[in-house]
């Protein structure tokens, strides 16, 4: 366990090395810093935390930078996130309500992340397997095809197209829309098949096999959207940070193109807290090199997908999981409004 002050001494060692993009020397903690001690019992505590890898000398008679344990320490131990102002808590209030649909809140809230991150954002659509049925439509589109409408408590609207055997009546379609919405709106998607597997009974034989046919397809839409979406945007913002990759920043961007790796990336939807991975925590080799903010957003309490940011190691950590955890909840009051 680091003593207080070393911690002290470490977190000074962060902010700096984070604004300044220079490695840290004693004698400009000691001149910048309110550490109350002498130069020498810095450079005594600096020497402790380069034994025990909290901080690196990159180069031979320069000061010293964060390791990934280092950040690690520096994150685990913050009294709190960086709040938001007034003014950008409104802005993000003005830019997310504008939103029409929920591509669009998504698209948006990419570009609003990239922007008050100044880092790759990463925005995962609302999981299918989470949500709820808001409304079941069904809509003619000749005598014997129909358009199945399924649409989520988190505004993700869903389509399919069926070809019945037979034309299927407007009076048949409107009983069956009206049966199938009172079974199944507010429900789960997991709670839905039992709920409507006998409606095909309760109507006349020679429209149980276009009841049925609308039903397997409702049925297959609930549960084949296994593949998540992902919109990533700000990419361009790594270029700025060139020197805090090794080499090129090359693998990152590799990486970043992956969806599956972007899924990991932001972790399991079910966890709605925030978690931060640094540098070799992360799981993809082109990503040892950067630091991921991610957190749950939802429509309720329950998170139904995830959003972050992918950075360099040296990140404004507090500013990021601030803004981070603002947007999140910006963005899930939107879906309960909508």
């Amino acid at each position: 366990m680091l003593s207080e002050r070393r911690l002290e001494v470490l977190r000074a060692i962060v902010q700096d090395y984070v604004g300044t993009e220079e490695p840290v020397g004693s004698k400009a903690l000691t001149e910048r810093h309110q550490l109350g001690v002498s130069p020498a019992t810095v450079r005594n505590d600096m020497a402790v935390l380069e034994d025990e890898g909290y901080i690196a000398q990159p180069h031979t008679s320069a000061g010293r930078i964060p390791t990934d344990k280092g950040y690690r320490l520096f994150v685990d131990k913050l009294a709190g996130v960086k709040p938001l102002s007034g003014a950008e808590r409104r802005a993000i209030q003005n830019f997310l309500g504008g939103a029409v649909d929920l591509d669009d809140v998504v698209a948006r809230t990419v570009r609003l992340l990239a922007q008050l991150t100044r880092q790759v954002a990463v925005v995962q659509y609302p999981s299918l397997v989470r949500s709820s049925v808001r409304h079941v439509e069904l809509l003619s589109l000749a005598p014997a095809r129909l358009m199945l409408v399924l649409i989520t408590d988190t505004g993700r609207v869903e389509q399919r197209l069926i070809d019945c055997a037979a034309p299927v009546g407007e009076t048949v379609l409107a009983d069956l829309r009206a049966r199938l919405n009172s079974r199944v709106v507010g429900r789960r998607f997991a709670d839905v098949p039992p709920l409507v597997q006998d409606l095909p009974e309760s109507f006349e034989p020679d429209d149980r096999p276009a009841v049925s046919g609308v039903l397997a397809t409702l049925l297959e839409t609930l549960v084949e959207e296994k593949e998540e979406r992902i919109m990533l945007g700000g990419a361009a913002n790594l270029t700025r940070f060139n020197h805090d990759f090794p080499l090129t920043i090359r693998p990152v961007l590799e990486a970043l193109e992956e969806q599956m790796v972007l899924l990991k990336l932001l972790g399991e939807t079910a966890d709605a807290t925030m978690t931060v991975r640094i540098g070799h925590e992360n799981f993809h080799e082109g990503l040892n090199s950067t630091s991921v903010v991610a957190v749950g957003y939802g429509s309720g309490d329950e998170a139904v997908a995830k959003l972050g940011v992918v950075g360099p190691t040296r990140m404004d950590y507090p500013g990021t999981m601030g803004a981070v955890r603002a947007v999140a909840r910006y963005v899930g009051q939107i879906l309960a409004e909508s």
